[in-house]
């Protein structure tokens, strides 16, 4: 709760009139308890009272209140006395003390602007809105213990390429929203086990040995996949469990990524088992996806479209060997989907179950339980489910 509760509740009782001194996580908003005049004269009172020996955390969401530079470097320095181990400033307009540039004990930072050379650090949450890179990646370089990165990026105005090794970082957090220049970022993170990324590569973000790679989450438009979003998906070939959502598309917008994917094909992804495509996908685009994923298991699809009447030649490896589950969600069914359902149950040997989830607007499923019933199938022991969304 906000420390300012803590302090009102030594009104209650005359034992607890110096209990909240206790109190080791500090939380303050823009509202002051009753009986200070002010947001500042409150903090300095509870900093200047506290009696622990450590505080394990410091909050300060401040929004509407205006507040001095210096007071809140005063506090930041005296949380450092006290060997703060968490801070959490949502407050733009001042700069951090450099007392927090050595700080030894701290393990977790969520502010609004970045700084340096945090050797204890193992959680960076950090918005940046200009120049991006020549301040954000200061940060990175000095914080060598990192885990958990997370960063968004509104404009990037950075000219030169950036080399960083991070081997500690487990989780990758990337949002990027419009650019100016391109570079090149490359990124040494042999231990990272989850991606997460959002919104358009205007530079070429290449990763380097990234063996460990458990779970990859691209979120994009249709016409922000570009070659750098290609030449990104080969440097996390390793991974295992692959989700891709397109936002904001329309079946109409695939063409471009369709010629994409034929100039640039995709990386074998050698260790996927498991595929999520959200949003509108061309059979085309699937079949990709199953030709370059040999030990693919599971695949779940949102949206079908344009399905091509002649079924390939070529039946991939992961369809012949190792396909057992299917999930279609938001499946609104039509006539044409039947060519490409006859394609997954006539080459899936291993097939074992097909789950559909229709739309409240399809057609009865069974119908389209008889039209399937018909089909031939590669594995003996397929079963198909429905359910309504």
């Amino acid at each position: 709760m906000p420390t300012k509760f803590a302090v009102q509740a030594c009104v209650l009782s005359k034992r607890w009139r110096y209990t909240w001194m206790s109190v080791t996580n500090l939380e303050f908003d823009d509202i002051p308890p009753l009986g200070f005049s002010n947001l500042e004269t409150f903090v300095d009172r509870v900093l200047g009272y506290c009696k622990s020996s450590q505080i394990e955390s410091l909050r300060l969401n401040i929004s509407k209140t205006r507040i001095q530079e210096s007071s809140i470097s005063n506090w930041i320095d005296k949380a450092i006395t006290l060997s703060i181990r968490e801070l959490d400033i949502q407050y733009k307009l001042f700069e951090l003390p450099s007392s927090l540039f050595t700080c030894t004990t701290l393990t977790k930072l969520k502010i609004c602007v970045p700084v340096v050379n945090l050797p204890c650090l193992k959680t960076l949450d950090v918005a940046v809105f200009t120049s991006p890179f020549s301040s954000a990646f200061k940060l990175i370089a000095g914080s060598p213990m990192l885990e958990d990165l997370s960063l968004q990026v509104v404009m990037h105005c950075d000219e030169k390429d950036f080399v960083f090794d991070i081997p500690t970082l487990k989780r990758l957090k990337l949002r990027l929203f419009r650019s100016e220049n391109t570079n090149k970022l490359v990124l040494g993170v042999p231990k990272l086990e989850h991606l997460l990324f959002d919104g358009t590569l205007y530079s070429l973000f290449v990763m380097e040995d990234v063996l460990s790679l458990v779970e990859a989450s691209f979120s994009f438009e249709d016409k922000s996949f570009n070659n750098h979003m290609v030449e990104l998906s080969k440097g996390i070939s390793g991974v295992k469990l692959f989700s891709l959502k397109k936002v904001r598309d329309t079946q109409s917008q695939d063409s471009s990524l369709l010629k994409l994917i034929s100039a640039s094909p995709l990386p074998v992804f050698p260790f996927m088992g498991c595929l999520e495509l959200k949003g509108f996908w061309h059979f085309e685009l699937i079949f990709n996806f199953f030709q370059s994923s040999p030990e693919l298991k599971e695949i779940y699809i949102e949206k079908l479209q344009g399905y091509r009447s002649i079924a390939p030649k070529l039946v991939p490896v992961c369809m012949q060997a190792k396909l057992t589950t299917i999930e279609f969600f938001n499946f609104k069914w039509r006539k044409s989907d039947i060519p490409f359902l006859k394609f997954l149950l006539g080459n899936a040997k291993v097939l074992k179950t097909v789950t559909i989830y229709l739309e409240k607007s399809s057609i009865e499923e069974t119908r389209l339980d008889q039209e399937l019933h018909n089909l031939p199938r590669a594995s003996s022991c397929c079963e198909i489910h429905f359910h309504r969304n």
